[in-house]
């Protein structure tokens, strides 16, 4: 069955967001036309904003309508601990299930040579402009447990070496494979804080 050009149009716009796929953009599209017009919307009107008016800090890359975000700006956080991430969600994973009080910097990705992604990528040369400023005596390095985040992890581990900075790295309680804003809470709190130095046992 052949639908109207524009709910087709919308069902595959729909498909563009990670997880859903033909039968749940129809879902969706369904829902938000029968039932939810007013929502729908709003939806609208709120992705319409954000795609115009939100860019990445010019700190710590995190995602913000600023030139700096809220944590960049904030006077209460501790300028000698950076933890980087390789995401936006990371962030906000490790804001809601840790007590931490230093700062970010955002990778938005992981070293991935096949795929393209180096260190240029990764905005590593802004990261190491900014360890050797000499504030900062710890980098946290919260990668993901994957392959790629292994081989990113080891990459900022010698940066930081390079730099005088101590390195630590989240260990122990967060799976092989996983990836951290789908963690929960308490287990990604304990990999925190169960952190070791990135040396250890070498």
């Amino acid at each position: 069955m052949a639908f109207s050009p524009r709910l087709t149009g919308l069902i595959d716009a729909l498909k563009c967001m990670p997880g859903v796929g033909q039968k749940s953009a129809q879902r969706i599209a369904f829902h938000l036309l029968e039932r939810d017009r007013s929502g729908a919307a709003s939806l609208s009107d709120a992705l319409k904003s954000a795609v115009e008016s939100i860019g990445h800090c010019k700190r710590c890359r995190m995602l913000t309508e600023n030139e700096l975000c809220a944590i960049c700006e904030s006077s209460g956080r501790d300028v000698q601990q950076l933890c980087v991430v390789e995401s936006p969600a990371d962030v906000m994973a490790l804001e809601d299930a840790t007590g931490y009080r230093g700062l970010y910097f955002v990778l938005m990705g992981h070293l991935s040579p096949l795929d393209g992604i180096g260190p240029a990528e990764l905005g590593l040369d802004m990261l190491e402009a900014r360890l050797a400023e000499g504030e900062v005596s710890e980098l946290i390095i919260a990668t993901n447990p994957t392959v790629e985040g292994d081989a990113t992890a080891h990459y900022l581990s010698d940066l930081a070496e390079r730099n005088g900075v101590n390195a630590s790295r989240i260990a122990h309680g967060v799976p092989l494979g996983g990836e951290l804003e789908y963690v929960d809470g308490g287990t990604l709190s304990h990999a925190f804080y169960g952190r070791r130095a990135v040396n250890e046992g070498r």
